[in-house]
Parts: C-alpha cells; sequence; structure tokens
C-alpha cells in the first residue's frame, strides 16, 4: 500500500493512478520530486472571464499553469502524453454552492457539468524543491504533514465580484535563509514567487501562529522566523466571500501531480 511505497521517487502518472484507485486521499507535499504541483478551481462559463482576469490582477496568489481547452472538458493537458481527467486525479475536492463548501470528495465525476471550466493555478509545492536543493529545511516535509495556511489582511486586487483576502502559506526559516529564500524563490513566478512577508505574523493579520486556518501546525524553533508566501488557496477564500452559485476546488494541500518539469518554471 502507499504507506510502503517511497512516493517522492514515483513518477506524477504513477501517483494520479494511485489517487485514482483511492489509494492516496491525502496532502500531495514532497510527493514526485522535480515535478510541478497545481492548484485547482472550476467555475461555471458565467464566472470564468471574472476568475481569469482576476488572476491576471493577482498573480502572486493565482499563477495560471494551464486551463481546460473548451468550455465543459474535463481534460487538461499538464505536459504527459494525454491530456488527464481532472474529475479523478486529485486527492480530494471541495464543493462551494453559494460560497459555502457542500461537501468533500475524492471524486467530481457525478457533479460534472458541460457549463465548466478548469483552472490550474501554479503552488508552493514546486518551489519548495529549490529550497530544499540550496539545503533549505522545508518543516511541513521534515515533519511529514500539510503546510500551515493562514488568512490574512492583505486585500487582493478585486475584479467584479471577486475580492477578498490573500492566503498565505508559512515556513519558519533562520533569518539568513529566509533573505536566500527570496533570491531563489524570485526565480519562480509560476509558483507564486519570492515571499510577501516574514517577522511577524500579527502584521498582516494573523492572530496566532500555531493555530493555522488551513494545514498543520509545524514547529518553529529558537531564533527561526515564520516566512510567509502567497498561496494558491486563496481563491477558495475569494470564492466563499463572493458567495458565487457553484465552485469546485482542492482541498488546501491536496493538489494535481503534473508531469511539467519544475525547471522549466524558472526564469533564470
Amino acid at each position: 500500500m502507499a504507506s510502503s511505497i517511497n512516493m517522492d521517487q514515483l513518477h506524477p502518472a504513477q501517483i494520479r493512478k494511485m489517487i485514482r484507485d483511492g489509494e492516496w486521499q491525502t496532502h500531495t507535499s514532497g510527493l514526485a520530486n522535480g515535478y510541478v504541483q497545481c492548484n485547482l478551481v472550476i467555475l461555471p462559463e458565467s464566472d470564468a472571464n471574472f476568475f481569469l482576469r482576476f488572476c491576471q490582477r493577482n498573480p502572486k496568489p493565482c499563477p495560471i499553469i494551464a486551463m481546460s481547452s473548451e468550455v465543459g472538458s474535463p481534460f487538461v493537458d499538464v505536459g504527459g502524453e494525454e491530456p488527464i481527467d481532472i474529475r479523478t486525479d486529485l486527492p480530494m475536492f471541495k464543493i462551494f454552492e453559494k460560497g459555502v463548501v457542500v461537501d468533500e470528495v475524492p471524486d467530481i465525476r457525478s457533479v460534472w457539468r458541460d457549463d465548466l471550466v478548469v483552472f490550474l493555478l501554479g503552488c508552493s509545492f514546486s518551489f519548495e524543491e529549490a529550497l530544499l536543493a540550496d539545503g533549505i529545511e522545508i518543516r511541513n516535509i521534515t515533519e511529514q504533514v500539510n503546510v500551515p495556511m493562514y488568512n490574512t489582511n492583505i486585500a487582493n486586487s478585486a475584479v467584479g465580484p471577486l475580492g477578498g483576502q490573500l492566503v498565505v502559506s508559512m515556513r519558519p526559516m533562520l533569518a539568513a535563509d529566509a533573505i536566500r529564500s527570496v533570491q531563489i524563490c524570485s526565480r519562480f513566478p509560476s509558483v507564486h514567487g519570492a515571499p510577501v512577508h516574514f517577522g511577524d505574523p500579527s502584521l498582516i493579520g494573523i492572530k496566532d501562529i500555531a493555530t493555522p486556518d488551513y494545514g498543520d501546525a509545524v514547529t518553529i524553533k529558537k531564533n527561526e522566523v515564520p516566512v510567509f508566501w502567497a498561496c494558491g488557496v486563496t481563491p477558495q477564500n475569494v470564492v466563499r466571500e463572493a458567495k458565487l452559485d457553484f465552485c469546485i476546488t482542492h482541498s488546501p494541500g491536496c493538489m494535481l501531480i503534473t508531469d511539467i518539469p519544475n525547471s522549466k518554471l524558472s526564469v533564470l
């Protein structure tokens, strides 16, 4: 079973098959080293144009990696031999109606509609590899938990009914590593780019760093500072606040693993 397999060394197609077969239904942090992971937003065509413009105005939390080729198609090209079926290839999905989560499921075939548009957004799990390669510890991987994520008071740039506040992910680091992470992650604008803040969490509206709004808490050691990146969970807050009629997203931390190498996203 999955617990006895070295998941970080499996090819993305192998992991997606395990997900389709119900053998992996949890977060994907640390899996398929070397490959891009994506956040997911699926909207009716009537809201998709607003969301596309929202992503263009807010590229840090919502960097677009791919979209469905046509309205109503669940198939998306993610760099493999064939497009994947988005309805089955993520570990867990959230279904929103009027901005409220009404279900959390491992398969969305039963709710698929012919007016839906798929957006795949860059994920911070991709730049974690570059940080690890530079000798910077990633605490959520060390502790084998989902990355901690927090709501903030940082306003997004609004487009039509879509606005809300930024969600961030956090990784604790020594100050020197935090500075180095800015340099490294600036090379990866398609997966959130450089951190948006480090240091005092209260300055961005986080009241209790030990209690994430999403994901799991991690250890913050003496002399470490929390480092925050824009997070692809942001659209879930946007959908909730806008009370859109219908939306499907990934469950936080449960990403689509693509066949696109992380190296292809580096701009330097």
